[in-house]
């Protein structure tokens, strides 16, 4: 059992705690649109607190992104059960929703715009969105080379039009967050399907 926190509370419940309230936050506002003391206000604990679990506003945003990062990355390899296949997409876009809707930021915070152009903050972020986005490619690549496709360039076209319409598709259900998962996974089957049709 980890070391008590205030008020009975153990550290690492009261650092899932902070983190689920820094996630939203940082989902919603952006990591430059965040403060510790927001963060601390709507978890009912004092500033330093927060500081005390994390050192730095930095050092919270890195607990958060190793926490959807690793959420995602685990999904993904999850549902890749039929990689190579036509079904794999389905089941990868399948595995992200089930994620973010049990963790509404998940997506917005790791594919946050505004986060610092470099440092380790964009340096951890970079290392999930990479094997992610491997991930990815290796599926698109499986895929090309059962149909008998093996032209790099094929490969690597179908590897960037895989992550554009990933991340246009989870922009769409930012928009509309009235659609579940079973919702978004119904609705991108469809359009696969139509878009496989002759």
């Amino acid at each position: 059992m980890g070391k008590a926190g205030t008020k009975g509370v153990s550290r690492a419940e009261r650092e899932r705690q902070i983190t689920d309230v820094a996630v939203e936050e940082f989902g919603t506002h952006g990591y430059a649109g965040v403060t510790v003391a927001a963060v601390a206000r709507r978890a009912g604990i004092s500033k330093p607190l927060v500081y005390s679990y994390f050192d730095t506003k930095d050092g919270l945003y890195l607990a958060c992104v190793h926490r959807v990062g690793a959420l995602l990355v685990d999904a993904v390899t999850a549902g890749g059960a039929r990689s190579g296949s036509t079904d794999h997409a389905l089941d990868t876009l399948r595995a992200i929703f089930a994620t973010v809707e049990r963790h509404r930021h998940a997506w917005s915070l790791l594919y946050d715009p505004a986060l610092p152009p470099d440092g380790e903050l964009r340096e951890t972020v970079g290392r999930y969105r990479g094997r992610l986005a491997a991930m990815g490619g290796a599926g698109a690549a499986r895929l090309l080379a059962r149909a008998g496709h093996d032209d790099p360039l094929d490969h690597q076209l179908l590897n960037d039009v895989w992550q554009y319409a990933v991340t246009a598709v989870m922009r769409w259900w930012s928009d509309h967050p009235e659609q579940s998962a079973a919702d978004m996974t119904a609705r991108c089957a469809r359009l696969l399907t139509a878009l496989g049709a002759d």
